[in-house]
C-alpha cells in the first residue's frame, strides 16, 4: 500500500507539472486554433530567467519567501514579454494564412529558441538552487512529498482556479470565449481581436514560465532541450483532456502523470513514454475530441 501511495503520489506531482504548462497550449488553441508548438521553449526561457534572478536575489539575503516569489514574478513578466513578442513576429502576420503555414512558423520559433538558449547558456546542464523554502509540518510527511511538490501541487489549483473566474467572469474572458466560438461575428460585436490574442500569448507563457521554475527548483538542473520533452507531454497532455478545455487540461495532466508513474513502477521504467502514447492513442480512437472536448464538424 506505500509502494502504491508513493507511485500516486508521484503521478500527482508529475501530472501536475503537465497540467500547468498545457494550459498554456489549451488557451491558444481555444483562442485561435493554433498549436504552438513552441510554447516548451518558453517554459525553458522561464526556467533560465528564475536562474538569473535567482543568481541576483540570493546575494541581497532577502527572506527565503520574498526570494521565491520574485523570481516567479521576474521570470513570468520575461517570458510574457517573449509571448507577446512571439506572437507579433511569428503568427499574427500569418493569421489570414492557410493553416498550415502558422504551424510550420511555430515549429520554425522552437528551433530558433532552442538555439538562441544554446548559444548563450552552452549545452551542459546547469545547477539550479532549491527555491522553495523549508514546511516544518511537511517533516513528518517528508517520505512522501517534498516542499517543491506541495507548491507544485498549489499552483496547478490556484492556477486553474483563477483561470476558471477569468474566463466566466471577467470581459477579457469573455472575449476570450466569444473568439474561440466564433471570431467573425465577435468581432462585429466589438471584441478587439489582437489586444485578446495578445493577451492569451503573454498568459499563457507567464504559467509556462511558472511551470519551468517550479520543475527546475525540484529537478535542480537545466539545460536549453528541457522544453522539448516538457513542450511534447504538455501537448499530449491537453489533447488526451480535451485541448481547448481548461479543465481537460489538468484532467489530461493527470492521467498522463499517473499513466506514466503506475507503468514504471509496476512494469518498467523504460516503458512509461509507451503506455502514456498507448493511452492517448486508445482515447483518441474511442473519443477523438478528448476526454472533455467538444466534436466539431468543418464544411468542406
Amino acid at each position: 500500500m506505500e509502494y502504491f501511495l508513493d507511485l500516486f503520489i508521484a503521478g500527482l506531482i508529475k501530472g501536475s507539472i503537465y497540467a500547468l504548462i498545457a494550459l498554456g497550449y489549451t488557451m491558444v488553441y481555444g483562442v485561435l486554433g493554433l498549436i504552438n508548438f513552441a510554447h516548451g521553449e518558453i517554459y525553458m526561457i522561464g526556467a533560465f530567467t528564475g536562474l538569473v534572478a535567482s543568481g541576483v536575489l540570493i546575494t541581497m539575503e532577502l527572506n527565503a519567501w520574498a526570494v521565491f516569489a520574485l523570481v516567479l514574478v521576474f521570470a513570468a513578466v520575461y517570458a510574457g514579454a517573449y509571448g507577446y513578442t512571439m506572437e507579433k513576429i511569428a503568427y499574427q502576420p500569418l493569421r489570414h494564412a492557410p493553416r498550415l503555414s502558422p504551424l510550420i512558423s511555430a515549429i520554425g520559433m522552437s528551433i530558433f529558441l532552442q538555439n538562441y538558449v544554446l548559444l548563450a547558456q552552452g549545452p551542459e546542464f546547469q545547477a539550479y538552487p532549491s527555491l522553495v523554502p523549508e514546511m516544518p509540518f511537511l517533516e513528518q510527511w517528508s517520505e512522501f512529498i517534498q516542499p517543491s511538490d506541495l507548491m507544485i501541487l498549489f499552483m496547478t489549483v490556484l492556477v486553474m482556479i483563477l483561470l476558471s473566474v477569468l474566463t466566466r467572469h471577467t470581459r477579457m474572458g469573455m472575449a476570450m470565449r466569444a473568439i474561440s466560438q466564433d471570431k467573425k461575428m465577435a468581432m462585429l460585436l466589438g471584441v478587439d481581436l489582437d489586444k485578446t490574442i495578445s493577451f492569451t500569448f503573454i498568459l499563457g507563457s507567464m504559467l509556462a514560465a511558472i511551470g519551468g521554475v517550479l520543475v527546475a527548483t525540484r529537478v535542480g538542473q537545466i539545460n536549453f532541450y528541457i522544453g522539448f520533452i516538457a513542450g511534447i507531454k504538455a501537448f499530449t497532455a491537453a489533447v488526451l483532456g480535451g485541448i481547448g478545455n481548461i479543465p481537460g487540461a489538468v484532467l489530461g495532466g493527470l492521467i498522463l502523470g499517473w499513466t506514466e508513474s503506475f507503468a514504471a513502477g509496476y512494469i518498467s521504467s523504460d516503458y512509461e513514454d509507451v503506455f502514456a502514447f498507448a493511452l492517448l492513442v486508445i482515447i483518441l480512437i474511442f473519443k477523438p475530441a478528448g476526454l472533455l472536448g467538444r466534436e466539431t464538424r468543418e464544411k468542406v
